[in-house]
């Protein structure tokens, strides 16, 4: 027998170990390197075991469907990247702190709060909100009288708070809203939105924001800022709140069941989530 033969024999062997089970391959399994003599020649024998485990079997169609799925998430997953990358620009940054400090001087300066439950939050109340912020512009306008400035009627600044949302009146004829989401009765982040007011005969508009970039605020604002303002204000709170609940959810979820997890991807909504978990074997 040649030492060719001999190759063969001991790959062909090699094979059928592997397939001989757990106990059987600790009684064959040598560790690499170690040598054999056989036949006269000296032989290293080395022994490569593979385990593939098939979970779901996929017909033609199937296959299609799942690799235009696999396209679709890795495009998903760069645009991640791209978006990511934009969400951390400085200037970004810079706005969410300026209007940080633009809501806390408000709320510092106010004379009264305001909570509103139920049916008390309505048309009319956000009509007096912008009623508000057009008196304090025509009183900046008519700065030159002493009297005006201190009349008490202009003097009040009023606040209210709506659920999670505090409503404000800004300088320049702009209303702002400060949302404060929350999960598990802990409260997460806070996002502002600033619509502004040029005269009650036309429509309000966005003027600035802090809200995601990805979540569809100018598609709400399109559809329902100039026809429901208050509806308005309350659907973009309710987009925020079930972001953040996805958002915590996923991370409590790499927080208790991490070591089972090899891979998760998430979109930037957290629709659509991808997950691989890592197969633990009993012992």
């Amino acid at each position: 027998m040649d030492y060719s033969d001999t190759e063969d024999l001991l790959r062909r062997r090699s094979r059928k170990i592997a397939y001989l089970g757990e106990s059987a391959r600790r009684q064959f399994e040598s560790p690499s390197g170690r040598s054999y003599g056989l036949m006269g020649e000296l032989v290293t024998i080395r022994t490569y075991y593979c385990f593939e485990w098939t979970v779901l079997n996929y017909t033609p169609e199937e296959d299609i469907r799942l690799e235009a799925t696999r396209s679709r998430l890795s495009n998903a997953l760069k645009r991640h990247g791209d978006l990511a990358e934009r969400m951390s620009r400085d200037s970004d940054k810079t706005i969410y702190e300026r209007l940080h400090k633009e809501f806390e001087a408000a709320r510092a300066l106010q004379t009264q709060e305001i909570y509103l439950d139920g049916e008390e939050w309505n048309d009319g109340l956000l009509a007096t909100v912008r009623e508000r912020v057009h008196m304090e512009v025509d009183r900046k306008a008519m700065a030159r009288d002493v009297n005006m400035l201190h009349g008490p009627h202009f003097q009040e600044r009023i606040t209210y708070k709506v659920g999670d949302k505090v409503i404000c009146c800004l300088e320049g004829a702009r209303i702002g809203i400060l949302y404060e989401t929350s999960y598990a009765g802990e409260p997460c982040d806070i996002y502002h939105l600033v619509l502004e007011s040029k005269s009650f005969l036309e429509k309000m508009t966005v003027l600035e924001h802090t809200i995601p970039f990805f979540l569809p605020l100018r598609e709400a604002e399109n559809d329902l800022l100039s026809s429901n303002a208050m509806k308005f204000i309350d659907y973009v709170g309710e987009l925020l709140q079930a972001y953040v609940d996805r958002k915590e959810q996923v991370r409590l979820v790499k927080e208790l069941y991490g070591n089972q997890i090899k891979e998760i991807h998430c979109s930037l909504t957290y629709h659509l989530i991808y997950l691989q978990s890592l197969i633990l074997a009993a012992r």
